[in-house]
């Protein structure tokens, strides 16, 4: 540690960091990088300790120059100029630096970069070029005067905090890189997130004085409860507390129950395996350096004490909340909000074409099976759906998205009635099989043998045909991210699990299938938006409040449903009442509340944050044409959606017309006649 401290301090004189501007040398020493990086990388041999801490002075000083030069004279352009220069310097010819940030890290690459794989370093560039140009974001919001909602601000801060960067660090550290065939996994993902998103609620928490009150900041979890809740500091605190503490046992429930499953299916090699737990190791030594490092730097603290939270330790709610949820409660029939919809749904003229073609197909392919009746298959009516989805669809192609929602809503049910809280295993090898029926070539390579299978398959073939083979692609990966999620929401049906809150809202894009009738919308003849324009921020966020408005919609007509008779656990209303410990009624006003700030925020993105970006990087006309169409699908889909949910008989109360034994084990009898063709 004292070599590090000497070493750093040199370092920062040489790239004149402490320049009595951005920093005095008194403020240098105070915010003691050293020790932070003695205190998260414990057994870091002392060169790389070095190097470590030089990483860590260079993004300190970065977030504290660019708030003297940009934030506090409001200059965005100026600002996104300055990133932009910036990002040449990780690549093998910089220019010559002009400033400290610059000469910093053009240094810190060349020390770094040589001793790492290609994996590492394409996903260093990409969390290092987020945590700059996601600065950015900090400063829109200061300009505009606009505080996030939670959901926004959860997703951005992980960008913008850096933490995603400091878990790359971690394996340079370590030595011991995360292995590429699981890097971007699902359990190696939510490693790196539930640590970023504890160390910046735990920033947040020590740093609301400072930033907030001195630096007029809008960009903390603190302030965003105080707004959106509308409680007093304290209470904004705590309920920061309980999302830091929820996120550290989702944290603790990845590495228990999905890391052995991955090392299995991936065939993890003994020294793999001891990679990727030296990872956990890292990010474990890193939480808890972290929080002793606030409790001491200048940086966060007045004389010693915190000048963001109470002096005592951070405490939060215990983790087995989330496992006491009583299977198949009495709930009864709930009360459906005034929900904020400022669109109106369209009608297509082709309804009634598709709804006969929907239910002749659907009969077809076998969805009158015993998961669902030709009953249910008609007062389902997912023709009336895909009909307020898209108003100016032709005939085949209102067909087609019919036919897609029948099948994604099929799947979804099929999944849990026939494995249940029994075989995981299985689920996963009829997920595996489903990748055979969405050949790029479009060449048949397996015979199906139930009527999941044959619904795919006649679907991507009827689909794809009309697509390029690169978008095919593309749109095989939307559906296998939809399948595989499900396997998701059965590990947690099996623990009895309710699902952190961050956690639930990330992986229910997936599971409610937002994701892929957005893809269907954008791959639309007319809709094809540029790469670039796609991956922007603004069309990002965009998208993100479409999906979460009409996510926790749906959780709120299906709660009876799901809750009351078929005993799930995934259901937004439910995670929301756990996490708060409120009765139903305040958790569903929690979700209606959520779902207007969604809204509110698609609005603002689409009148203001959109129309900018357009402008300042000079979209060109055909690319905006394709842009607005893609905005206005989202319009007639969320419409769409939520008048699909008034009139469709899928969600009234279960007992009218649902026959048979209801409650805790009882599934057996309704689905013991599915058990042999699913195997």
């Amino acid at each position: 540690m004292e070599r590090a401290r000497a070493h750093t301090k040199q370092w920062a004189r040489d790239m004149e960091m402490i320049d009595d501007v951005v920093w005095t040398e008194a403020n240098f020493d105070g915010m003691d990088y050293g020790l932070m990086c003695a205190y998260t990388h414990p057994d870091c041999p002392a060169e790389e300790l070095d190097l470590v801490t030089d990483w860590y002075v260079w993004v300190f000083f970065f977030d504290d120059h660019f708030l003297e030069t940009f934030k506090r004279s409001r200059d965005i352009a100026g600002g996104q100029a300055y990133l932009d220069r910036l990002e040449l310097f990780m690549s093998d010819d910089p220019p010559e630096p002009g400033n400290p940030c610059e000469r910093g890290l053009k240094d810190l690459w060349e020390r770094t970069v040589p001793h790492r794989s290609q994996c590492w370093r394409d996903r260093f560039v990409d969390v290092t070029r987020d945590l700059m140009q996601e600065s950015m974001w900090e400063l829109f919001h200061i300009e505009t005067g606009q505080v996030s909602n939670p959901i926004e601000y959860i997703e951005e801060r992980r960008k913008v905090g850096g933490a995603p960067w400091s878990a790359c660090l971690v394996e340079h550290v370590s030595g011991a890189e995360v292995p590429p065939r699981v890097a971007y996994s699902r359990p190696v993902r939510v490693l790196m997130e539930t640590f970023s998103d504890a160390v910046h609620l735990r920033n947040d928490l020590f740093s609301y004085h400072r930033e907030v009150e001195v630096e007029g900041e809008l960009s903390n979890c603190v302030l965003v409860c105080e707004r959106f809740f509308g409680c007093d500091t304290q209470q904004a605190a705590d309920l920061t507390n309980d999302l830091l503490t929820s996120r550290l046992h989702q944290f603790e429930n990845t590495v228990m129950t999905e890391l052995p499953p991955l090392f299995a299916d991936h065939g993890l090699l003994p020294h793999e395996q001891a990679a990727v737990l030296s990872y956990v190791k890292g990010l474990q030594d890193w939480q808890a350096g972290g929080h002793e490092w606030h409790m001491r730097s200048n940086r966060y603290t007045k004389g010693g004490q915190s000048a963001g939270v109470s002096p005592h330790h951070l405490l939060g709610p215990g983790g087995l909340r989330n496992l006491t949820a009583p299977p198949y409660p009495n709930v009864g029939v709930v009360d459906e909000p005034d929900f904020y919809m400022p669109f109106k749904a369209g009608d297509n003229p082709h309804y009634d074409a598709a709804r006969r073609a929907e239910l002749a197909w659907a009969h077809a392919m076998g969805f009158n099976d015993g998961v669902w009746t030709a009953h249910k298959i008609d007062i389902f009516d997912f023709a009336r759906c895909a009909a307020g989805i898209d108003p100016d669809a032709t005939e085949r192609e209102l067909i087609l998205s019919t036919n897609w929602l029948t099948w994604g809503t099929y799947a979804d049910d099929w999944f849990p009635a026939v494995f249940g809280r029994r075989d995981l295993t299985a689920a996963k090898a009829q997920n595996a099989r489903l990748s055979l029926f969405m050949p790029l070539d479009l060449v048949p390579v397996a015979t199906p043998l139930n009527p999941l299978e044959r619904g795919l398959a006649e679907l991507w073939l009827r689909t794809a045909e009309h697509m390029e083979e690169p978008g095919r692609a593309v749109f095989r990966h939307t559906v296998e991210t939809m399948t595989s999620s499900w396997i998701w929401e059965l590990a947690n049906v099996m623990q009895n699990r309710v699902p952190d809150p961050v956690d639930y809202i990330e992986m229910r894009r997936r599971t409610f299938g937002s994701e892929l009738t957005v893809e269907l919308s954008r791959l639309k003849a007319g809709r094809e938006v540029p790469a670039d324009v796609w991956r922007s921020r603004p069309l990002w966020s965009l998208t993100n409040a479409a999906h979460d408005y009409c996510c926790l919609m749906n959780d709120i007509f299906s709660y009876q449903k799901e809750i009351q008779f078929e005993g799930e656990v995934n259901n937004g209303v439910l995670v929301l009442k756990t996490f708060f410990g409120c009765d139903l009624p305040q958790a569903i006003g929690i979700a209606d509340a959520l779902m207007t700030s969604r809204m509110r925020q698609f609005e603002h993105v689409a009148a203001t944050d959109l129309p900018a970006y357009l402008d300042d990087y000079q979209i060109g006309e055909s690319a905006r044409a394709s842009v607005a169409g893609y905005v206005d699908g989202l319009r007639d889909w969320m419409s769409g959606v939520l008048r699909w949910h008034r009139e469709t008989g899928r969600y009234v109360e279960y007992a009218r017309w649902e026959p048979g034994p209801r409650g805790f084990g009882t599934a057996t009898t309704r689905i013991a006649n599915l058990l042999g063709g699913a195997r």
